[in-house]
């Protein structure tokens, strides 16, 4: 039986335990165990190349000790524990263990950074996570199957195994609110090449809302392509350090840290789980600025009103507050592509006021507006990549905007296509002509040709908006207003003055009739500054 057969016959027996309630769930279970058997197969080559290795879990708990199967006094393979209690060895000693796993010091741990660094991924993977299954008999039968499929020692194994863990996160797309973690692996791989985070360059890579961690495995992949045969350990070693990924919710935390693993990150210590947004805006420090930001930032939902304080523009809406933390976090000449909807495109109030910081700050030099169905079943929404890269702060008390020409790029259902769903996702070769359109940045792309926006022929697709010539051209139409308006305003403030200062006078004047002179005085000079503004 091969892996993907494998995995389906899993999810097959734990659709029989009364425990395990729908997909999100079946997945949530079967990870955690990937988990622990994954990272046991790597504890033992981290052995065979370090005889002083030191696991950081409890004997008893390793997955060698307890899960696999080990041969019996008839030579024939069998369970270490009884399907009588192993569920209550998983609940009762396993989990609440691994949940409050006590993070050794520099001091206890002998500066052992790995062995300190291990003990928080384990701890950040179950700190959250749960065991669905109730019958034993069930779960013995999902770990013989993990034994019998998954040798991470075994190169083929060890190369399928994340394709085959790629279509489960796709699967995911259909259970209820969790598709909302996952984007196509098409869109991961293309706004991973555009953006381009170069490893000879140590550039680091962040995603702040980074679900299953598919924007992260493509970086990874980016980066490791770019070794060459005379690329070191060291190279291997810095793609690691270079990733980093910050999820809100547990059960995507679980996958993205599983994911991290099955992609050759033997440390997913950066990938963290919290609130990024909970994070106060000072609290960031320079330190923590990055080269490449590349997400899809949760759209459509909402934050408490405290986690917006410190904000430029304070907003409850995620995606407002994403946007302005990206930027907030990329280093000068920082590149970032970031999946937003229409709604942020075309929403006023304070997505004007973001938009605008965001064309100040950077250049925001190409959106590719995509067609409905992109994310479906999560959402049928139009959605669009923006891509930017961050200028240099200018302060001279003038406003400057970095954005000057913004390209847009209409990306058309292939041929035969009237939407995207599940089963006929998006592909990457879809993206070959944006690719051979792109041009570069350095010299303003003046290789991209433009293309009315018509939207009846599907050759016509791409077109510029020179933002900033458009800005100061209404800026200029609207510069006779604003001066009237701001004459009228002084008006207007000094008859307030005068208002302000008879209403003084009055309080000393006992006289009815001059009183009700001030006051008709007053009445008429209120009228006038109403008129005024």
């Amino acid at each position: 039986m091969n892996l993907s057969s494998t995995i389906k016959s899993i999810q097959d027996i734990m659709r029989k335990d009364d425990g395990v309630d729908g997909d999100a769930q079946r997945l949530g279970q079967l990870t955690w165990m990937l988990f622990l058997k994954v990272f046991d197969q790597r504890e033992e080559e981290w052995e065979d190349d370090d005889a002083s290795y030191q696991s950081p879990l409890p004997e008893a708990l390793r997955w060698r000790n307890w899960a696999a199967y080990v041969p019996g006094v008839d030579g024939k393979k069998a369970p270490q524990k009884a399907a009588s209690e192993i569920i209550g060895f998983v609940n009762n000693q396993l989990f609440p263990v691994l949940k409050e796993l006590e993070i050794p010091t520099r001091k206890t741990a002998k500066k052992n950074e790995k062995f300190i660094a291990l003990h928080k991924v384990i701890r950040g993977v179950f700190e959250d996570a749960n065991n669905y299954m109730k019958s034993g008999t069930q779960l013995l039968a999902v770990i013989e199957k993990l034994e019998e499929a998954i040798n991470f020692h075994d190169f083929k194994t060890r190369t399928n195994i994340g394709d085959v863990y790629e279509q489960l996160l796709n699967d995911l797309r259909g259970a209820g609110n969790a598709g909302e973690f996952y984007t196509p692996r098409a869109i991961t791989a293309f706004m991973v090449n555009r953006v381009n985070p170069r490893l000879d360059k140590r550039e680091t890579v962040m995603d702040p809302a980074c679900g299953t961690g598919g924007f992260l495995t493509a970086a990874i992949d980016h980066l490791r392509k770019q070794r060459t045969k005379k690329s070191g350990t060291d190279d291997q070693e810095a793609i690691g350090s270079l990733i980093r990924g910050i999820e809100k919710k547990q059960l995507p935390h679980l996958l993205c840290t599983t994911n991290m693993l099955l992609h050759g990150i033997d440390i997913p210590s950066q990938i963290e789980h919290k609130n990024t947004l909970a994070i106060g805006w000072n609290d960031w420090s320079a330190s923590e600025k990055v080269n490449c930001i590349i997400t899809n930032p949760p759209f459509g939902g909402y934050e408490d009103d405290n986690v917006a304080s410190g904000y430029h523009h304070p907003t409850k809406e995620t995606a407002d507050l994403f946007m302005q933390l990206i930027v907030k976090l990329l280093e000068d000449e920082g590149r970032a592509a970031v999946v937003l909807p229409d709604g942020f495109l075309f929403g006023d109030g304070v997505k004007n006021e973001i938009k605008r910081r965001l064309m100040r700050e950077c250049n925001l030099h190409t959106i590719i507006r995509l067609p409905k169905g992109v994310f479906a079943p999560y959402t049928t929404i139009k959605t669009n990549l923006l891509f930017f890269t961050k200028g240099s702060r200018v302060d001279d008390g003038n406003e400057h905007f970095h954005t000057n020409t913004i390209w847009f790029y209409q990306h058309t259902y292939p041929k035969g296509y009237k939407s995207y769903s599940k089963t006929k996702p998006i592909r990457i070769e879809e993206f070959d002509p944006i690719i051979e359109w792109w041009g570069d940045e350095f010299d303003g792309f003046a290789k991209r040709e433009q293309y009315d926006a018509d939207p009846d022929n599907q050759d016509k697709k791409a077109w510029k908006v020179e933002f900033k010539f458009e800005h100061a051209k209404a800026e200029t139409a609207a510069k006779p207003f604003w001066t009237n308006a701001e004459q009228l305003n002084n008006q207007a403030s000094a008859v307030d003055n005068r208002i302000r200062d008879l209403r003084e006078s009055i309080k000393g004047v006992s006289d009815r009739t001059q009183r009700q002179s001030i006051d008709d005085e007053i009445d008429s000079l209120k009228a006038e500054s109403e008129s005024l503004r």
